[in-house]
């Protein structure tokens, strides 16, 4: 477990593990929903799993959106990836900028799931459809993050073939 811990990098620590594991604290504080494991490997990397769902939901939804409503606006790609070479630091301001994001997404899921906990405590039969509805929308959800992360894969091959 201490060599699994050793290998992640900042990255997926602040962006994964620990918006998972804040969220699994405080969804169990906030609603009657327990995510919170016993078995510390099991807990690892459901608390992984939950954060990485989070930090999709902000890459996926809220990125776009803030971007839409000119709450944030981003130079061009070549720039970044340009701007990276040439300070290091460039890039650990990019993992701190994903990981606000992903703490904003965090406390966006929370307060749907306080919704969702509220409505089902009014009807409950809903409750037959959770993995059914979970299990589509984690298809989806992954299938467009799938997409974006080739989309960014080909933007930064183009970056860098056009600029190498």
């Amino acid at each position: 477990m201490k060599n699994l811990l050793e290998k992640l990098s900042s990255y997926n620590i602040f962006n994964y593990l620990l918006p998972g594991v804040i969220f699994v604290v405080i969804a169990e504080k906030l609603t009657s929903f327990s995510f919170i494991q016993n078995d510390i490997i099991i807990g690892v990397f459901l608390y992984y799993f939950i954060g990485l769902v989070i930090s999709r939901i902000g890459s996926l939804f809220i990125e776009p959106i803030l971007k839409k409503m000119k709450f944030i606006t981003f130079a061009p790609y070549s720039e970044f990836v340009n701007a990276s070479k040439k300070d290091d630091k460039v890039d650990t301001l990019s993992e701190v900028n994903n990981m606000y994001r992903t703490l904003c997404s965090l406390f966006l899921v929370l307060i749907v799931l306080k919704c969702y906990d509220l409505v089902l405590k009014k009807y409950p039969i809903l409750s037959r459809w959770n993995s059914v509805v979970i299990t589509i929308g984690l298809f989806l959800l992954f299938l467009f993050a799938y997409r974006k992360q080739a989309e960014y894969i080909t933007k930064r091959i183009n970056t860098l073939t056009k600029k190498g």
